[in-house]
């Protein structure tokens, strides 16, 4: 792997992420504070050729991230590698303050399955799971699969009301993928503190557009893919852990490699004589050319702000709630979200496509996501294809 690497720097993966800079010479956080300037930045950042609603899926890149992950290609391909590493760390960065943590309780990876099993793995046999019906696999699968666990599943509007005195850990998405219902996080927050229990939140369907920072202080683990909402390549989640020894050290670090050695670069052989001492002990191998972006990715929603973003998305979920009403249909239930879901209206997914209308069918249900890039244009151009058969 030497060889793959720009230099031996034994404190790099603590630094603070300074190094090349790939950010292209554009205006942005100096207007971005306006809804002028908000639609100015998206503009100079996202140009998709489709009408997208999809994000709930798949996000869509920034031409600055793409430029990023360009050149770093290009520099490899070049012989000559850039310190894509710094990229890690600016990346862990940002969301840190996204989320309203220290950097030192931000593992970066790739996949949420992954950190999900270091959670299941940390509990005592016949500890008790309670999860949300129908969450997302990736979320509570690995709960079923310890095989020890009492896992109990209950509707996710009684989630909070079903947590017990003997309940270990909650483990539920913020915002269900099938249909955008949101979790009743104050409740649950309120739920957890009163029995004791730990809450293990996946924020994958909410970072980029919910404050999760509000809630923050009463979640013990969290994690996020970055490539839906907060606009990353895919190859790129993240994992928060409770601050300070206590908490990382609760967890199994069963997935640790040299980049989790607190010394990365005096771990790459034999056994790691220490582990790092914060959840950097969790970082999987990076995805470097996906960090290249992620970076940038990370930067745009930083600067446009999660307020603003969510103020945009949810606008244009409330217009398309709107009009369904009009058509005569009606969505899932999901006040506060930027997902809609409409039963019975998923088949009609190929026919929109073929027409430059990207939406999800996602269990015989029509879902539409309402990100930053999206106009009430995009609003409308969905709710005339649903008119127009």
């Amino acid at each position: 792997m030497d060889h793959t690497l720009p230099r031996r720097h034994s404190d790099l993966m603590e630094t603070s992420g300074q190094g090349p800079d790939r950010t292209p010479t554009v205006s942005t956080a100096a207007t971005a504070s306006t809804p002028e300037g908000f639609q100015t930045l998206v503009r100079s950042e996202f140009a998709p050729r489709t009408t997208y609603l999809n994000s709930a899926s798949t996000g869509l890149l920034p031409d600055r991230a793409v430029r990023a992950m360009h050149q770093a290609t290009l520099s490899v391909a070049h012989g000559s590698p850039e310190d894509m590493f710094a990229d890690v760390e600016a990346a862990r960065a940002t969301f840190a303050r996204l989320v309203g943590v220290a950097p030192s309780r931000v593992a970066a990876g790739a996949s949420v399955a992954v950190y999900s099993g270091l959670i299941a793995a940390s509990l005592p046999a016949g500890a008790e799971v309670l999860t949300a019906e129908g969450d997302f696999s990736s979320t509570v699968n690995p709960f079923h699969v310890r095989g020890d666990l009492k896992v109990r599943a209950v509707p996710l509007e009684r989630i909070a009301e079903s947590v017990r005195p003997d309940t270990a850990l909650v483990a539920v998405s913020a915002v269900q993928s099938a249909d955008g219902r949101v979790a009743d996080l104050p409740a649950l927050r309120a739920a957890v503190r009163a029995h004791g229990a730990k809450l293990y939140l996946d924020a994958s369907q909410a970072t980029g557009w919910l404050d999760v920072a509000e809630h923050i202080a009463d979640v013990d683990y969290l994690t996020s893919v970055a490539f839906k909402w907060l606009t990353c390549p895919r190859g790129v989640a993240f994992f928060v852990v409770p601050e300070g020894p206590d908490g990382y050290e609760a967890v199994p670090s069963l997935l640790a490699g040299w980049v989790a050695g607190e010394r990365p670069w005096d771990s790459c052989y034999g056994p790691i004589t220490e582990l790092a001492r914060s959840a950097r002990r969790f970082d999987e191998s990076p995805s470097l050319f996906a960090y290249a972006g992620a970076r940038h990715s990370l930067a745009v929603i930083e600067e446009l702000g999660v307020a603003a973003i969510r103020t945009h998305d949810l606008a244009l979920a409330d217009r398309f709630r709107a009009g369904l009403a009009t058509l005569g249909h009606e969505p899932v239930p999901s006040p506060g979200s930027p997902i809609v879901s409409v039963p019975g209206l998923g088949v009609r997914q190929p026919e929109l496509s073929a027409a430059g209308i990207e939406v999800s069918d996602r269990a015989g249900n029509l879902r539409a996501a309402f990100h930053l890039y999206n106009t009430e244009s995009d609003v409308d151009r969905l709710l005339e294809g649903l008119r127009s058969s």
